[in-house]
């Protein structure tokens, strides 16, 4: 018998006031790794009506201004309007940042050298900067290898931005949320049941002021200029059974910072799978790459991308787990809810034998401390919003399948040894 049901994932703007934070702490990490790539950073913000909050551990050499970045950062999302509650010039911003806990930094510090020509035994002698677990995730539900329903609710907020930013919907603010409902049959996508954006805009649009023909302004745009773009070119469409809700409160005037304080890593769980994959716990923003909540999970979803990409799975989620100060990680598990091709201990041998995933090893197969030139200083904050998995729009290290090949010889290898 078929298994019909539902799975939801959201997504928020680079607007929201979680998101401000995330690229605010990203912006930071950029500037610092760009003038002192041994930068040891864990920089959090919060912001709320008026106030920008820099605090968190920074031990570096570089020198920013700390102020001036977070001020250009609000600006490029969009406050530029002091009557929106919170605006780039004149918000005030607060910095109250320490310097890394020498407990903390003890078994790391030789993460600061430059690990380009490092030696195995140097990489075995480079611990994790916390311990922790962090999970990885693939699928072929869609041409990136993400589940379809974050995939949506991301494309849907991101074409909510662009069309803020270009002009095409003037009357748009910042803030704003987009969460997908996708109808599954036997595990596979089938169809959309529900399709929900709330946006922020402004009170009247041109000369309508009714609050209830202000709303319907918004559904009948946000329909042409944002759902219809986004499903294209995907294959499982809304259909007349689908609901398309837009802002069900009536309407959305006050948002932002103004509405709601932020923090940063408190959107987790659109950062990577939208729910549809286990979650470690830890966040990603602001923090170095010393930091194995970040990098660790980033080699999580390479090792599952490079699984499903090379067939030998239809799911993989990959787990990791490390010690603080210790290099090899504590554990790995490898789970394909019954879609592998081979024997996951095959999969799991052949993962060990191709993958480097010591903290140092990660850090250098990604080059994740000396940003790239060709970025203009832009790295980590362009992943703070909208995902930092399965971005079809950035070239990130993470993201590539450059593994298929060696893994599919590892595992041909051990098939046909067993056969023997």
């Amino acid at each position: 018998m078929s298994r019909r049901y539902l799975f939801t994932s959201e997504s928020v703007t680079e607007g929201h006031p979680d998101k401000i934070c995330d690229q605010i702490s990203d912006t930071i990490l950029d500037a610092l790794l760009t003038e002192d790539p041994k930068s040891r950073v864990a920089a959090e913000v919060v912001v709320n009506t008026g106030l920008v909050l820099l605090t968190g551990e920074i031990t570096t050499k570089a020198q920013v201004n700390y102020i001036e970045l977070a001020r250009k950062k609000i600006a490029d999302i969009g406050y530029i309007d002091a009557d929106n509650g919170f605006s780039a010039n004149s918000c005030a911003v607060l910095v109250a940042l320490d310097a890394q806990s020498p407990d903390i930094a003890a078994g790391v510090n030789a993460a600061h050298e430059s690990r380009e020509q490092a030696s195995d035994e140097e990489l075995d002698a480079i611990g994790a900067g916390d311990q922790g677990l962090m999970f990885g995730f693939a699928c072929n539900e869609t041409p990136e290898l993400m589940p379809l329903p974050i995939s949506l609710a991301h494309r849907i907020c991101r074409q909510l931005a662009a069309v803020r930013k270009t002009g095409q919907l003037p009357y748009l603010r910042p803030d704003g949320k987009s969460q997908v409902t996708v109808i599954y049959e036997d595990g596979k996508p089938v169809g959309i049941d529900t399709i929900l954006i709330s946006t922020q805009h402004t009170e009247s649009i041109g000369d309508i002021s009714d609050t209830a023909a202000v709303q319907a302004k918004i559904k009948e745009d946000l329909w042409t200029a944002v759902v219809e773009p986004v499903f294209a070119d995907i294959r499982v469409k809304p259909d007349s059974q689908t609901r398309f809700l837009v802002n069900p409160t009536g309407k959305f005037v006050v948002g932002g910072p103004q509405g709601d304080s932020g923090l940063t890593g408190r959107k987790i769980i659109v950062d990577t799978y939208g729910g549809y994959s286990r979650h470690g716990g830890g966040a990603f923003s602001g923090k170095d790459p010393t930091k194995v909540d970040r990098s660790a999970a980033y080699a999580c979803r390479y090792v599952a991308k490079n699984i499903v990409a090379a067939g030998l799975a239809d799911k993989c989620e990959m787990q990791l787990s490390y010690a603080i100060g210790v290099a090899r990680p504590v554990s790995m598990t490898i789970e394909t809810f019954g879609t592998a091709k081979v024997d996951e201990e095959r999969l799991l041998e052949a993962v060990q034998q191709i993958f480097e995933l010591r903290p140092a090893g990660i850090i250098q197969t990604f080059n994740l401390q000396n940003l790239p030139a060709e970025r203009g200083g832009r790295f980590y904050q362009d992943v703070a919003a909208y995902g930092h998995l399965g971005r079809s729009d950035l070239d990130l290290p993470w993201e590539q399948t450059d593994k298929v090949p060696l893994l599919k010889e590892a595992v041909s290898q051990q098939l046909s040894a067993a056969a023997r």
